[in-house]
């Protein structure tokens, strides 16, 4: 009987580590998890031990291998931009710091100093923040000096567990682009942002190309998680990456519109595209040639949450009572309206703003209130504003030259078909939603049959792995035309009440 051919996608997450065995075609055969903890040791500052990451992920390797299949490639995706210090025997130096970690602001001031903000964003195509690896390298010269003082590799987190399955340093172009030290247009890292900061190249893995062959597992690897010793594994991507190829987004004109606690717009593009405010990330993709744009608003569904939790006691009763989900009463509420919500507006800032005002101090607000609003306005206020605040994301983009034909819409809020049908009336782009959604390691899934010599390019396959879209919502004309005036007035209440906060 012949076996089935797959391949290992793994994410290397900052809740965990999961791990899929895929079919060659598409299918998946297999899934595994496991978790870790988040280290807090102060206040802002977030941290792991990379030897949770490897534990978790010989765990999961050792449950997929259980199963019967011919593998012929791992892949990785995962967490971006922490910072894994090792010293010259590989050995981890300290935790690492995590994409959250804010610790590193003097640190983001002083390479916008050093280098220039708008020659940072020239190369990069992001500006200075604290989550990003450069300053959490100058950070630990600056408060650990003896750890720095042993310092020899710094790695990406996927990055270090693929040092532990191949004993190989190295980066993919589409996770490297994140760390503030890459050339975005070049593909490799800038000669003069590391003269600048004075960050030895040695201390950097080699950059290849997400689905190109980085290394094949080591003996003692093969003995650790139960996988055949020489297995290929691929390069890999972060994991806004690698989820975009398990969307089935390889192309220009695609798009992921991610409605989680935050927000994400991603756009696919074959050029690479800036901000100049800094205000979206510009990254390579995990195909090879392509770039993606990206936009991220902070309070997606964490608003529609935060309403649940705060002012909608009536509704989470009544949920509890008709054994229904209270979101879907919330929806149903907000169906009630019609758009524009009789003239209220709500600006969903309620942990600051990311993209497009980058603004830490950003507010929420109801704007607008009379004594003719009830509940149902304020929700359908709060659902829109989430839409507008999206609709900022895409007229930047637009504005830096990115172009939609459709977006690939994933997370909890795109399982809501209401909600759904704003968004796509909101952003006047047809939605789709994909038949499975699986992320990054999927995409990690996808790169490894790349690697393996199973599909020549990452175009062949995605198109042979993933199935088309289960749904698509398209825009209605009327209520498109409708929100694009409202949103006119949307775009200038947060310049009107800028600064305004006492907080």
């Amino acid at each position: 009987m012949t076996r089935t051919r797959a391949t290992i996608g793994i994410d290397v997450g900052t809740s965990a580590v999961k791990g899929l065995l895929v079919a060659t075609d598409g299918r998946v055969l297999a899934s595994a998890f496991r978790d870790y903890p988040l280290l807090t040791p102060a206040p802002g500052w977030t941290e792991q031990d990379p030897e949770a990451w490897w534990q978790a992920t010989v765990a999961v390797l050792r449950e997929l291998a259980g199963h019967d299949a011919e593998l012929v490639g791992l892949g990785l995706a995962g967490q971006m931009h922490g910072s894994v210090f090792l010293d010259g025997q590989d050995q981890v130096i300290r935790p690492a710091l995590l994409w959250n970690d804010g610790r590193t602001g003097q640190q983001v001031l002083q390479i916008e100093r050093t280098v220039g903000r708008e020659r940072l964003i020239e190369i990069t195509g992001n500006a200075a923040s604290a989550g990003m690896q450069a300053p959490k390298i100058l950070w630990l010269r600056d408060h650990e000096p003896d750890a720095y003082a042993r310092l020899a590799k710094v790695l990406l987190p996927k990055d270090f567990v693929r040092l532990r399955l191949t004993g190989e340093y190295v980066a993919d172009a589409a996770d490297a682009s994140g760390t503030l030290l890459f050339d975005l247009a070049a593909r490799s890292w800038s000669e003069e942002l590391l003269a600048a900061l004075d960050i030895p190249p040695a201390w950097l893995p080699d950059v290849v190309e997400s689905p190109d062959h980085a290394g094949n597992l080591t003996d003692e690897a093969a003995r650790a998680t139960g996988l055949p010793a020489g297995l290929p594994v691929a390069a890999g991507a972060g994991d806004n990456a690698g989820a975009a190829l398990g969307a089935g987004v390889v192309r220009p004109g695609q798009g992921v519109l991610s409605i989680g606690t935050s927000g994400t717009i991603f756009v696919h593009a074959d050029q690479a595209m800036r901000d100049p405010n800094g205000a979206l990330n510009g990254f390579c993709a995990a195909v090879p040639g392509g770039w993606h744009l990206m936009g991220v608003i902070l309070a997606a569904g964490g608003a529609l949450r935060w309403y649940r939790d705060a002012v909608a006691f009536d509704e989470r009763r009544q949920a509890g009572q008709d054994n229904k989900d209270v979101y879907d009463l919330l929806l149903a509420e907000a169906a009630e309206i019609e758009p524009g919500a009789d003239g209220l507006f709500f600006l969903p800032y309620l942990s600051g703003e990311r993209s497009p005002h980058m603004d830490a101090a950003a507010r929420g607000a109801w704007i607008g209130l009379t004594l003719s609003h009830d509940r149902r306005h304020m929700v359908r206020a709060l659902l829109e504003g989430v839409g507008f605040a999206f609709r900022d994301c895409l007229v930047r983009m637009r504005a830096e030259g990115a172009s939609f034909d459709e977006l690939v819409a994933v997370g909890g809020g795109a399982k809501s078909p209401a909600w759904r049908q704003m968004l796509a009336d909101q952003l006047g782009l047809p939605l789709v939603v994909p038949a499975a959604e699986e992320g990054p390691a999927m995409g990690g899934a996808i790169l490894a049959s790349v690697a393996g010599g199973v599909h020549p390019d990452v175009e062949h396959a995605v198109a042979a792995m993933i199935r088309p879209p289960a749904k698509r919502t398209e825009p209605d004309p009327e209520r498109a035309a409708r929100y694009a005036a409202l949103h006119e007035h949307y775009a200038a209440l947060y310049p009107a009440l800028r600064g305004l906060s006492v907080s």
